[in-house]
């Protein structure tokens, strides 16, 4: 590994001072270390900044570099569609509580994000890392993917907190890949697994129609004759 860059910008937080080393190792995304330096010896802890790549260099990571996916969606996203030989460990969990709080908040959600969205009704894992660092160790390379990009961001810097070196995230997530990218299993495509609810049937519903629409004007427009003579008998004018 070669240092491209050297910050000399240092600034004095309370317990020492820091300074940013620039790395890059052959295609890989950069990123910066910090090391923290105190009055009596040289660096004494190190913190690696999280990778954001696109769909390619993801794939790379994983085929070339030994990356392992960490998938941190809920479960239903993850049931719809992961990808292939990933690991799963949900940054957000069912809500099942009872109390009456969140009961109220859970049939709100329920009746309007759940009903067109098909978004689960979720509370942050207080166990994510413990479950993470009981799969992996801290010098493990890993991928975390989420659908848009957010829950793997936060789920990257829980972890980087806690000694984890070498992180990468898909910037705005699975939703942004292309078709192939990834060998997956599932129902439907890995870009489209967020994608649940009335909003599908909508979808689905919309297709049909422009569908219809599309044929009855090929109909009208190739067989002006025929068509009068059936809006006729509908009693439709033209």
């Amino acid at each position: 590994m070669a240092v491209l860059g050297l910050s000399t910008a240092f600034f004095s937080p309370p317990r020492g001072s820091w300074i940013a080393v620039r790395l890059r190792q052959g295609g890989a995304a950069g990123r910066s270390l910090w090391l923290r330096r105190s009055g009596a010896a040289s660096a004494v802890a190190a913190r690696a900044e999280v990778s954001f790549v696109d769909g390619d260099e993801a794939k790379r990571l994983v085929a070339e570099e030994g990356y392992t996916v960490l998938d941190v969606r809920d479960r239903r996203q993850y049931e719809r569609a992961h990808v292939k030989a990933s690991a799963h460990v949900p940054l957000f969990i069912e809500n099942d509580d009872n109390d009456i709080g969140t009961i109220i908040k859970r049939q709100a959600h329920n009746n309007f994000a759940g009903l067109f969205y098909g978004l689960s009704f979720t509370k942050l894992n207080k166990d994510f890392t413990k479950m993470v660092k009981d799969k992996f160790s801290p010098n493990a390379k890993l991928l975390l993917v989420c659908q848009e990009g957010l829950r793997s961001t936060a789920a990257a810097d829980a972890l980087e907190r806690e000694g984890f070196q070498n992180l990468a995230c898909i910037t705005s997530g699975l939703q942004t890949l292309k078709p192939g990218t990834f060998e997956s299993v599932g129902k439907t495509e890995l870009q489209n697994a967020g994608k649940a609810g009335l909003v599908t049937i909508q979808g689905k519903i919309s297709i049909v129609l422009g569908t219809i629409l599309i044929s009855l004007l090929l109909f009208i427009t190739v067989f002006p004759d025929q068509a009068e003579k059936l809006f006729e008998l509908a009693g439709i004018k033209l």
